[in-house]
């Protein structure tokens, strides 16, 4: 577990470099993004990734490890809005948008480590293939839930399905290094 928790720490810190680089290229201009916006955002990408696993021909040159970085990233910005609400114009400056994002990658993996606990690590025998249709599985039902205008009779909420898209993601990364 111990080495989960620093693997996990490596992945992030690429993520969130990623992130603060483009806050400073872009500003918060994610922050107009409403929550269906995001969750397409992150839908391409983990379709995207299933299309690379079954295609030997790309046309395009990235690969998987820039769209599972892109999926950790957009569910932060997700769950990011989900607090904060969404805006007419970019309100946040990058080290209010990185507290922002430490926040919840915090809670993220701490999640991360009670189900590991929970499930002893059962990810390490998945095939990144199957993270990727877990991804896809919690977009569907992501979409279900916006469809309900967020309202569940007995599943768990929105955040709970983007905190788990960043660690099936994460666990991808892990598993492709």
């Amino acid at each position: 577990m111990q080495n989960t928790s620093k693997q996990y720490d490596d992945v992030i810190e690429k993520c969130r470099s990623l992130f603060i680089n483009k806050m400073k290229d872009y500003g918060s201009a994610w922050r107009i993004l409403r929550l269906p916006s995001l969750t397409d955002q992150i839908f391409i990408k983990a379709q995207r990734i299933r299309q690379l696993q079954e295609n030997s021909t790309r046309k395009v040159d990235e690969g998987e490890v820039s769209e599972f970085i892109g999926i950790i990233n957009y569910s932060l910005m997700a769950l990011i809005q989900l607090e904060k609400g969404i805006v007419e114009q970019p309100d946040l400056n990058t080290d209010e948008a990185t507290a922002l994002y430490d926040k919840h990658i915090l809670e993220t993996k701490t999640l991360m480590e009670n189900k590991n606990h929970d499930y002893g690590e059962a990810w390490r025998d998945m095939r990144v293939s199957s993270l990727t249709d877990l991804i896809l599985q919690k977009l569907l039902r992501v979409k279900q839930i916006e469809d309900n205008q967020g309202k569940t009779i007995v599943s768990e909420g929105i955040d709970a399905n983007y905190q788990d898209m960043i660690n099936y993601a994460v666990f991808a990364l892990i598993h492709m290094k």
